[in-house]
């Protein structure tokens, strides 16, 4: 199963306890997505990971493109040689 299969089957409410940790297992960073007028698009922030972010026409579209940004932003700072944050999950505001 491919990670768009995955996040389809977790929107639906057809996921499972295997299909949760498989998510888990992709991406530990929250991700906060909101409609944005300016871009006429959905946007997908990952604010643990500075600059990471994706847009997508739906909600689904930029959850599966923020997924891929997710591991190119790793990716390339491991190339790099910059600091990876490690995934704190969620975000404490106050």
């Amino acid at each position: 199963m491919n990670k768009f299969e995955i996040i389809t089957e977790i929107l639906k409410g057809t996921s499972d306890t295997s299909i949760l940790w498989q998510v888990k297992m992709m991406n530990r960073y929250e991700i906060i997505i909101y409609w944005s007028d300016e871009d006429g698009a959905f946007i997908a922030e990952v604010p643990e990971l500075h600059g990471c972010m994706a847009d997508g026409q739906t909600y689904k579209e930029a959850l599966a493109n923020v997924e891929t940004v997710i591991q190119e932003w790793i990716e390339t700072a491991k190339e790099e040689g910059r600091k990876i944050p490690k995934p704190k999950g969620r975000l404490v505001f106050g």
